[in-house]
C-alpha cells in the first residue's frame, strides 16, 4: 500500500483542525422563552429599581461637577468681583450713579436701590457668572445629566432582557407603553421609553428637544440667589451713599455737571471722598461683601442641587418621575392578607 501522497495528508490534516474548531465553538444561546404575567411583574418593578439606580449615580456626577463650579464661582468672585466693587475709583462710581438715580426718581421709575441693585447684577454676571460659564455651566451640566441617565438606563435594561431572556420584540414593545415624555400637544412633543433609548438619536428627537427647551426657560425665569444677595449689597450700599450725599453736597455737584465727560464727574465726586478714607472704610467692606456673597452662593448652589423642577438634575428628575410614574400608575396596591404589608401587582399587558 502506497503511503498518501502529501497533498492528501496536508487535506487530513485541515479537516482533522477544522473538526477541532468546530467542537469546540460554543453552544448556541437558548432562544428566548415565553414569559409569565409574573415574570413581568417583576421585570416592571425592575425597571424602576433600575431608573432609581441610574438617578442615583447621575447625581453623584452632577454633584461633583457642581461642587467645581462652585469653586470657580467663588475664585472669580474674590478675584474680580470683590476687589471692583471695593476699588476706591468703583465707589465713587456708584456714589454719582445713587446721586443721579435720586435726581431722576420718580415719574414711575424704580427707587435707587433697585436700580443699583440691577447694576450689580449686570457687573456680577459679566465679571463672575458669564467667566464661569465658559469653564463649565450648570445647564450644560443640567443637559449631561439627563443624556447620562438615559444612557446608563438604557444599558441596564439590555441586561434586564438578556437576564430573562425575553422576547425581544415582547421587550420592545413593553417599553413603547411606558412614557418617558409627556409634553403634548403637539403630539411630537411626546416620547416612550422605547423611543428615548433605541428609536434615534437623542439630538433627532422632537420631544426630547422640547424636554431640553422647557428646562432652560425654567431656570432663566427662575430668581438666582446670587442677585438676591447683590441686592442685599446694593440696599446697604445705596443707604450709605444716600447718608453721605448731602453733606458732601454731591447731588448738587452732579447736577451741576450734566452733560460733561464721565472722567469730569468721576473728579468731582472724589473731592467729597478721599481716598484716605476709602483706604480705612475697605478692609470691612472686603469682608461684608464676601460673606454676604458667599451665603447667597451656598444658597444658590443647594437650590441648584435640590429644587426638582429648575435644578441641576431637573431633567433626570422629570424623565424617572414620568417612567416610574407611569409603571406604577399601572399597578394596583393590594395588602397581603396575613402581614398587613403593601404588595404591588402590575397587571400583564
Amino acid at each position: 500500500m502506497n503511503p498518501p501522497s502529501p497533498l492528501t495528508f496536508l487535506l487530513l490534516t485541515l479537516l482533522l483542525v477544522l473538526g477541532g474548531c468546530a467542537s469546540r465553538q460554543k453552544p448556541a444561546e437558548p432562544p428566548p422563552v415565553q414569559l409569565n404575567p409574573a415574570t413581568w411583574e417583576q421585570i416592571d418593578r425592575e425597571i424602576i429599581q433600575a431608573s432609581l439606580a441610574a438617578t442615583s449615580s447621575v447625581n453623584d456626577y452632577t454633584r461633583r461637577s457642581m461642587r467645581v463650579w462652585k469653586d470657580r464661582v467663588q475664585q472669580y468672585t474674590e478675584s474680580d468681583f470683590i476687589p471692583w466693587f471695593t476699588g476706591y475709583w468703583t465707589q465713587q462710581w456708584l456714589t454719582m450713579k445713587v446721586a443721579w438715580y435720586k435726581m431722576n426718581s420718580g415719574d414711575g421709575k424704580d427707587p435707587p436701590e433697585k436700580r443699583l441693585a440691577l447694576y450689580l447684577q449686570e457687573q456680577y454676571h459679566q465679571r463672575v457668572l458669564d467667566q464661569v460659564a465658559k469653564e463649565i455651566d450648570p445647564e450644560a451640566i443640567r443637559d449631561r445629566a439627563m443624556e447620562l441617565y438615559i444612557q446608563l438606563l438604557g444599558q441596564q435594561l439590555q441586561q434586564l432582557a438578556q437576564r430573562y431572556r425575553a422576547p425581544p420584540e415582547q421587550f420592545n414593545l413593553r417599553l413603547t407603553r411606558i412614557q418617558a415624555i409627556t409634553l403634548a400637544p403637539p403630539a411630537t412633543h411626546n416620547a416612550s421609553l422605547y423611543q428615548l433609548l433605541f428609536s434615534k438619536s437623542l439630538a433627532e428627537q422632537p420631544a426630547y428637544a422640547a424636554l431640553v427647551t422647557r428646562m432652560h426657560s425654567a431656570v432663566r425665569a427662575g430668581t438666582q440667589r446670587s442677585d438676591i444677595g447683590l441686592s442685599s449689597v446694593a440696599q446697604q450700599a445705596s443707604e450709605k451713599i444716600g447718608a453721605t450725599l448731602a453733606p458732601r453736597g454731591i447731588a448738587s455737584a452732579v447736577a451741576s455737571a450734566v452733560g460733561r465727560t464721565a472722567g469730569a464727574l468721576i473728579s468731582v465726586v472724589a473731592t467729597g471722598y478721599g481716598v484716605f478714607s476709602h483706604s480705612q472704610e475697605q478692609p470691612a467692606m472686603i469682608e461684608q461683601l464676601r460673606v454676604i456673597l458667599n451665603v447667597a452662593l451656598n444658597e444658590e448652589w443647594r437650590e441648584l442641587m435640590e429644587n426638582r423642577k429648575t435644578g441641576a438634575m431637573a431633567g433626570v428628575y422629570y424623565l424617572s418621575g414620568e417612567i416610574e410614574d407611569d409603571l406604577l400608575g399601572a399597578t394596583r396596591l393590594q395588602k397581603e392578607p396575613d402581614s398587613g404589608s403593601l404588595r404591588i401587582v402590575i397587571p400583564a399587558q
